[in-house]
């Protein structure tokens, strides 16, 4: 690999032994293989950091318990020109996605941010080719010049909100593309989103 790949894909992981297989997989399977994935161990207490490092020599282990501090742990480390984030229990639906984000980076178009659909877990199909920009971190791709040293605040959930919101006030040249890229795996027993539903965190 080259000293600057194309992709970093950065995935903060916390107890997910039992999950983060398919995501990996999903990564292990593109077609395009100009990039790093970086694997932030968060306050793990079972097998995550072994599975890590069946598919990574990036894996870095933290104790913040927080899922923007581990993101800015895997930005910190980053080499590549453009960043994509996946959590620990989601994946990527087809082997050519980094393909398609490649070409769509690679364009005369100079994107800084491009926005993908993406197929929500009991919602179905969610578009943001009409500008409707959907506050996840993961729903994009980022020119890591364009992240600069925007980071993701020190809050217990939904710190890409912020981190969305930072970027989007940049002035920058937003993309889109209107096919589904990534599966999100909304409601996952154990999740932030499934606390949240059971009333755990607020």
């Amino acid at each position: 690999m080259k000293d600057k790949p194309f992709f970093s894909v950065i995935i903060p992981a916390h107890n997910s032994q039992e999950y983060i297989r398919k995501g990996l997989e999903s990564i292990r399977n593109q077609r395009f293989t100009d990039y790093e994935l970086i694997i932030v161990c968060d306050a793990c207490t079972d097998d995550t950091e072994l599975v890590a490092k069946a598919y990574t020599d990036k894996v870095i282990v933290t104790n913040y318990g927080l899922d923007g501090m581990a993101r800015n742990a895997g930005l910190d480390a980053a080499k590549g020109e453009y960043i994509l984030f996946m959590d620990d229990d989601d994946w990527f639906l087809h082997e050519f996605v980094f393909e398609q984000i490649h070409a769509a980076m690679t364009s005369a178009q100079d994107i800084d941010v491009l926005l993908f659909s993406f197929i929500w877990k009991h919602r179905g199909y969610c578009t943001q080719a009409n500008g409707e920009r959907r506050i996840a971190c993961w729903a994009k791709c980022w020119r890591r010049e364009f992240i600069g040293d925007t980071r993701f605040p020190a809050v217990p959930h939904w710190s890409d909100v912020d981190f969305d919101n930072a970027m989007f006030a940049k002035p920058g040249k937003v993309g889109t593309w209107d096919m589904p890229m990534y599966y999100y795996n909304y409601l996952r027993e154990g999740s932030i989103s499934w606390r949240k539903e059971q009333g755990e965190i607020e």
